[in-house]
């Protein structure tokens, strides 16, 4: 007998046993097709640092938690897009996310004057949005089944900053500044309204989109001579502008909100922030006690210190990942609004802490720090010190 004629009937054979094998064997994970999280932030630009981290903590979840739904036969991917810290740009791409009946949830976003209107296109067919850094009221307060958070709000932060100030500082006056964005102008509104409520002068509040000549808005700062000096923003327009603050000699002590919080702040600014206070909704490593396996891990994975939120953003996907496995019970292919109401169910012990939703989507407890930028260098930011800490819980919704 042939043994080549043979051996390759044998082959042959073996190959048409192999396509024969219905769909959902264990010889094709994708049998009941992909399952895919999107993740909305920016990846390019000023504030890529923080928008990568959650790309970034998301990817890390996904490997962590996929395996139950690969053993349902599902495919599991994470799909990023680049939201460029631009409205436009986010409902664009949510537009496309909605139009890929893959993508069962969205992790993100960075910026609340992207979330906002980018959700209102992930309502029209309801997906899921869990946002790890959305800390604008209105994130929430629209009550949308299908938009969640798990970081605080800022009408809480703010509120943490100027109790601050004032309790710990002594500041007697306060100048206020922010960059016009939804996020930016919402924190230093909630922070000067509190300001004045604990009876610290308000000498100014201004906005502006300058990202490099401060001169006209800092000459007469100086003049005033503030106890404290607030920039409601994020760390690539506030960096530059307490950098310019330092080099006019002004005095007063810096202080910001959770834009602040990027090792890009002293990249940029250098010795200008050291020493300046801060306020975030998440929490540095040293003040989770689950993140030590986190941070190993990521550094192991990415070859770099995670920024915050890239936790958030791996808590925020850990619970969409059991959502999904909910919703997607005895091996059926989940639907969005399935995954939407599964999501608000879960209670989850996360490297965060503990999360679970309110009926609007806040987080019903999140965590706020203020913390002392410690050390020019950027590769210490994690070593800054945190002054205080505080749990408090999500107010209740507006009638």
């Amino acid at each position: 007998m042939n043994l080549t004629f043979n051996r390759t009937l044998v082959a042959l054979a073996a190959t048409l046993a192999i396509a024969l094998l219905p769909l959902g064997s264990g010889l094709d994970a994708q049998g009941k097709g992909t399952i895919k999280i999107a993740t909305q932030s920016p990846l390019s630009g000023g504030q890529a640092a923080l928008g990568e981290g959650i790309k970034l903590g998301t990817q890390l979840a996904v490997e962590k938690y996929k395996g139950p739904l690969e053993k349902m036969g599902f495919k599991v991917d994470v799909v990023p897009f680049d939201d460029q810290a631009k409205p436009d740009v986010g409902v664009a791409n949510a537009k496309n996310i909605n139009a890929d009946k893959d993508i069962m949830a969205v992790i993100g976003h960075l910026n609340s004057g992207v979330a906002i209107p980018s959700s209102d296109v992930y309502k029209e067919v309801g997906l899921v949005m869990i946002s790890p850094a959305n800390t604008n009221p209105t994130v929430t307060d629209r009550n949308y089944p299908n938009v969640n958070r798990v970081c605080g709000r800022d009408d809480v932060q703010g509120v943490v900053g100027s109790e601050f100030a004032s309790g710990t500082v002594k500041a007697k006056t306060v100048y206020v500044v922010h960059d016009k964005t939804t996020y930016g102008q919402g924190v230093a509104e909630f922070f000067r309204d509190d300001a004045k409520k604990k009876g610290m002068e308000v000498l100014g509040f201004e906005g502006t989109e300058e990202k490099s000549n401060f001169d006209p808005i800092l000459t007469p700062i100086r003049a005033k001579n503030p106890s404290v000096l607030y920039f409601g923003g994020i760390y690539d327009q506030g960096a530059p502008f307490f950098k310019k603050a330092s080099e006019k000699g002004i005095k007063a002590k810096f202080m910001g909100p959770d834009g602040m919080d990027s090792s890009d702040l002293t990249k940029i600014a250098g010795k200008a922030v050291v020493g300046m206070y801060y306020t975030s909704a998440a929490g540095p490593a040293s003040a989770l006690p689950k993140a030590k396996g986190f941070v190993e891990d990521y550094k192991k994975k990415f070859s770099k210190n995670p920024e915050p939120y890239a936790a958030e953003a791996y808590d925020a996907t850990a619970i969409a990942l059991k959502a999904i496995e909910a919703a997607a019970k005895g091996g059926k292919a989940p639907s969005r609004e399935a995954v939407a109401a599964e999501v608000r169910k879960v209670k989850y012990n996360g490297i965060t802490g503990d999360i679970e939703f309110d009926g609007k989507g806040d987080r019903k407890k999140s965590n706020y720090f203020v913390l002392e930028v410690a050390s020019d260098n950027p590769e210490k930011w994690g070593d800054n010190k945190i002054v205080k800490q505080l749990t408090i819980a999500a107010p209740a919704a507006k009638k």
